[in-house]
């Protein structure tokens, strides 16, 4: 695997336009022989976290919202949560990248409450088999950049696109003044 590597962002080009990944941001999670994983962190679900995951809704953080992590899986969740401090561990998390980790659901709210720092709930996530998103890459649909930790966890998820393109700065940051209307142009 070259190009990508777990905790990167794929940030959508402007080719994409299908309706399912124009205009997102997703975070990799899992890349292997396999295949890559990630969760699309700038779609909040048209579902209220409140009625899929009620005990979870008052530990997520702003905006207290359940998010469209993908389109595979739809029913089931991912959660996100970044520790407080570098070498923390808590029983369920498994580290992503820095302090950001995969929380098991399955974790009693009891003791995740207090323990992260911050915690976001996907319903679904993206996914791609061995290859597939390599070879997406060489079509430019995708621009790999570095994840920041505060990425996973943005309050003002619709302009994340925006905002990471442009702290890229050079060709890739024009993008960030993209307009799906052609005619504005």
């Amino acid at each position: 695997m070259t190009g990508f590597r777990v905790g990167d962002l794929l940030v959508a080009g402007v080719a994409i336009s299908d309706g399912v990944f124009d205009g997102t941001v997703v975070l990799l999670l899992d890349a292997d022989e396999a295949g890559t994983v990630g969760v699309v962190l700038n779609r909040l679900s048209p579902v209220e976290l409140g009625t899929a995951l009620p005990v979870w809704a008052d530990l997520v953080s702003p905006p207290q919202a359940l998010f469209d992590g993908g389109p595979v899986s739809q029913q089931g969740a991912v959660c996100l949560a970044e520790t407080w401090a570098d070498d923390d561990e808590p029983p369920g998390w498994r580290r992503v990248f820095g302090r950001v980790g995969l929380l098991n659901l399955d974790t009693p709210v009891e003791i995740a409450d207090g323990a992260y720092r911050n915690l976001r709930i996907f319903a679904g996530y993206a996914g791609w088999d061995a290859g597939q998103l390599e070879n997406e890459l060489t079509f430019d649909m995708w621009h790999v950049v570095p994840a920041l930790p505060a990425d996973p966890f943005d309050p003002d998820p619709e302009t994340l696109w925006r905002r990471v393109l442009r702290r890229q700065g050079g060709e890739v940051g024009l993008y960030s003044t993209w307009t799906t209307a052609v005619e504005f142009n």
